[in-house]
């Protein structure tokens, strides 16, 4: 028999059993699906985050108070509670010391409880310069955004992002209106554009509030800022920016007591962490796969007991036991194969569905790996019960009852 045989009689006895075949399949579908959606998901935050970060310039540096390892992001988060050492005359000792540097602004942090007509939110609150804006790339979509004035005169102005503007004020303008932060009244001056995620440590930017700098000291009760924020001249000038930056801050300071932090290498550190994390799903996905795998041995192997009287008779009228192998073989490989097309096209219609919510992205290795490790189980996993069928003696096998 030649190869085309085998496949039209593995054909004709998954058509017998219908329903056998679909949930020997059903395992494979699984764990295809899973596979594709999982990578699709992972694979699509990398995007979203990549793009988010180049939106705000790959020319951008941020000096963190403490030593924070970017190749282990566990000691960034214990970093966020060392006390600063920075000063604003950093600022300036920054701007001389280096001429490649554009701009530079300090900034505060903390949360932020503001209230308008009965609603409250919270949000992350940021007290800066004027020309925080220029550095991350931001625009107003309507209003004003904070002047060197209000900074000087400590008015209480403040900027809403897009998501505190949308929770408050809906779809209303709400330049002019007037908020309540912490219990003291802010106009509103302007709305920024939405920007998404990828901001400093991956935060949400629309999730933001900004005030001038010199009333986020008072409001937060804070004498130093928190962080200083460098814009260079151009990308090619950001590793001159570093070499100066360290170098004129250690005039005052210990090496521990800040870090310089450059947009790409933030984005290289995120982009790893989420590669690990976009594998691990995979992996985890692909274990479904194997339990697919299972499943498909286990059914060929009743298959086998169930037609032993099939398997003796071929044999009486000559099938040798290398036609019985390959044909319980390649029924094990189509049923791996249509589970494996069935899941690729079940993942991608998902995938595409949740696309509407999240932003996914469908690999072609997730698909090769997906279909091509499908297929391997069917090999793997319809050696067993093929052996078995090929090894049944004829005669035992004409009088099973």
């Amino acid at each position: 028999m030649n190869l085309s045989e085998y496949i039209k009689l593995a054909l004709r006895a998954l058509r017998t059993n219908k329903v056998r075949a679909i949930l020997t399949m059903l395992g494979i579908i699984i764990g295809v699906s899973s596979v594709i959606l999982l990578v699709s998901i992972g694979t699509g935050l990398q995007e979203y985050v990549t793009t988010q970060f180049q939106s705000l310039g790959a020319n951008t540096i941020f000096v963190m108070p403490g030593k924070i390892d970017l190749k282990n992001m566990q000691s960034a988060g214990t970093s966020m509670m060392t006390v600063s050492k920075l000063e604003v005359s950093d600022i300036e000792d920054i701007q001389r010391g280096s001429s490649v540097v554009a701009f530079a602004s300090p900034a505060v942090a903390g949360a932020g409880i503001i209230t308008y007509r009965g609603k409250t939110i919270s949000t992350e609150l940021a007290g800066i310069w004027e020309n925080y804006f220029q550095i991350m790339n931001f625009t107003a979509e309507s209003g004003d955004l904070i002047r060197q004035s209000d900074v000087e005169r400590t008015r209480k102005v403040i900027v809403l992002g897009d998501k505190p503007a949308t929770d408050l004020f809906g779809d209303s303008d709400p330049v002019g209106s007037y908020v309540s932060l912490g219990g003291v009244r802010y106009l509103v001056k302007g709305r920024l554009a939405a920007k998404g995620s990828g901001g400093a440590m991956g935060a949400n930017i629309d999730d933001h509030a900004f005030i001038p700098y010199t009333t986020a000291l008072r409001q937060f009760n804070q004498s130093k800022p928190y962080m200083i924020v460098v814009k260079t001249l151009s990308q090619a000038d950001v590793e001159q920016a570093s070499v100066d930056i360290n170098r004129v801050l250690l005039r005052r300071l210990k090496e521990d007591d800040f870090t310089v932090m450059k947009q790409t290498d933030l984005l290289n550190t995120i982009t790893q962490f989420l590669s690990v994390i976009t594998v691990a799903l995979g992996g985890i996905a692909a274990i479904s796969l194997l339990v697919g795998g299972i499943g498909i041995m286990n059914i060929m192997l009743v298959s086998v007991t169930e037609r032993t009287r099939e398997i003796g008779l071929r044999k009486a009228v000559g099938a040798t036991p290398r036609d019985i192998l390959a044909q319980f073989l390649i029924e094990a490989i189509i049923l791996s194969l249509f589970g494996g097309i069935i899941g690729i096209i079940i993942g991608a219609l998902g995938s595409l569905a949740l696309n509407a919510v999240i932003k996914t992205y469908i690999t072609p290795w997730s698909v090769m790996l997906a279909s091509g490790f499908s297929a391997l189980i069917g090999i793997i996993f319809g050696v067993a019960p093929a052996i078995r069928a090929s090894k049944l003696d004829p005669i035992e096998a004409l009088r099973y009852e």
